[in-house]
């Protein structure tokens, strides 16, 4: 593909790194995309990735009122050809900001048709398109998935709507997804339940409904092995958005989802921080409970309001938040597959196509910081020490013995009578513990 198709999307030169002194807003402090650590690249271990629908879908519209956003490229009548030269901007962006990664919804890239049959003919000619620029520019999918909640037909759901006919299509338009995905050598596939959930009990069979969702995941499964797809499944934890019930709330509730139906061999999770919030859990709590059970898939790099009650999707620049995530990431041996997708939109004023790119630095920037930092900070083992002092009551003896499943009510009893007595209090040294984090983030 010849070069020209990247030249007039935009103006903003490509991102360079210039290091932490540097005060050129249109530059790198943090993230040196070349830089090696432990054999790897930055850019390798980081596996950044550009969302589709917020940076070239997204107008700026909220519920009171419409667009604001400008972006020159999209005009002209014909829905396809648009879909085409807004690609072409997609892919000069995601190169001039060194995202190795790019992600979509079908529905993203390619406009509805009339049918499936018209809109599947449609997503194929803007596949081939997307194939090219990714051949041309070395950018990669991370993941695809399938729009199965703004169109009306799925106003009660996809998988778990109560209307077979509606089941079948949400299959249908999936299945087009998963071959897509296949197409562009998706290294993952995303569930993203935005509406499978139910607004009242009134009219909802809620064990018919969850056992559909877990027949349509099967299905999906089966599916995929069938046209050999080798990526990793993932599910989305979203609370609140927009169901007011929804089915899988965070990832707790969704282990308990996977487990009860058979599919936690083949799910893992992509965790957005906003929808922890919304969960009423931390980013990094949402994490750990991921990694406990070997399920940590990918991250959703967003952030939201803490004044407001909804998904707001906001670049995340909060370091002291994001470090503790990586260190919880790094324990767990990292993202394996996945990567960190900047799931998030610019504020409704912020208009012009060089927002875009401030956008991403600051939060490209503030994600490899807090790598760096906890890197320092598990290198340096204070915090990982004291979390294991704490518990090394259980690492031999009887506290052994109760992890391994040998001791009993009755040997716990007499050990306490004749032995141990009461407890010594032990203080968890919370205050301490924050002050030695700060000592890492503003040393």
């Amino acid at each position: 593909m010849a070069k020209a198709t990247f030249i007039h999307h935009f103006r903003t030169p490509r991102i360079a790194y210039e290091g932490p002194r540097s005060r050129n807003p249109l530059a790198f402090r943090h993230y040196n995309p070349a830089e090696v650590i432990e054999g790897r690249t930055l850019k390798e271990h980081m596996r950044f990735s550009i969302a589709y629908w917020h940076s070239f879908r997204g107008t700026g519209a909220d519920p009171f009122g419409p667009g604001t956003i400008i972006r020159p490229w999209e005009q002209g009548k014909d829905p396809v050809s648009v879909a085409k030269v807004r690609m072409d901007a997609a892919f000069e962006f995601f190169q001039k900001i060194e995202a190795p990664f790019w992600c979509f919804h079908d529905r993203d890239i390619a406009p509805e048709g009339r049918t499936l049959t018209e809109s599947n003919k449609i997503l194929d000619q803007i596949v081939a398109h997307a194939k090219q620029h990714q051949k041309a520019t070395g950018v990669k999918l991370l993941w695809g998935t399938a729009n199965l909640f703004s169109n009306p037909r799925y106003m009660c759901g996809a998988a778990t709507n109560p209307d077979a006919h509606v089941f079948a299509y949400a299959a249908a338009q999936v299945k087009k997804a998963l071959e897509v995905t296949q197409e562009l050598g998706g290294e993952n596939y995303v569930f993203w339940g935005g509406r499978e959930g139910y607004e009242t009990l009134l009219n909802t069979n809620l064990k018919r409904e969850q056992e559909h969702l877990a027949a349509f995941m099967h299905l999906a499964l089966d599916y995929a092995k069938r046209i050999g797809f080798k990526g990793q499944f993932l599910i989305e934890p979203k609370p609140k958005e927009p169901t007011k019930h929804q089915y899988d709330f965070d990832v707790a509730s969704g282990i308990a989802f996977l487990r009860t139906f058979g599919l936690e061999k083949h799910f893992k999770f992509n965790i957005e921080t906003n929808h922890a919030t919304l969960a009423g859990h931390s980013f990094q709590h949402e994490i750990e409970v991921a990694a406990a059970q070997g399920m940590l898939g990918s991250i959703d790099a967003n952030s939201g309001d803490p004044l407001l009650g909804w998904d707001t999707d906001q670049f995340n620049t909060d370091v002291k938040e994001l470090t503790l995530a990586m260190v919880s990431i790094l324990r767990a041996g990292g993202l394996g597959t996945g990567g960190f997708n900047f799931d998030a939109k610019l504020r409704r004023p912020s208009i012009d196509p060089e927002d875009l790119f401030h956008a991403h630095i600051g939060g490209m920037d503030a994600y490899a910081l807090a790598f760096k930092l906890a890197r320092r900070i598990r290198a340096d083992g204070k915090l990982e020490q004291f979390v294991a002092d704490r518990y090394a009551s259980f690492d031999a003896g009887y506290g052994r013995d109760i992890e391994t499943g040998k001791a009993t009510f009755q040997s716990l009893e007499k050990l306490v009578l004749t032995k141990l007595g009461e407890p010594a209090p032990r203080s968890g040294k919370q205050e301490y513990l924050e002050n030695l984090l700060n000592t890492y983030l503003h040393g």
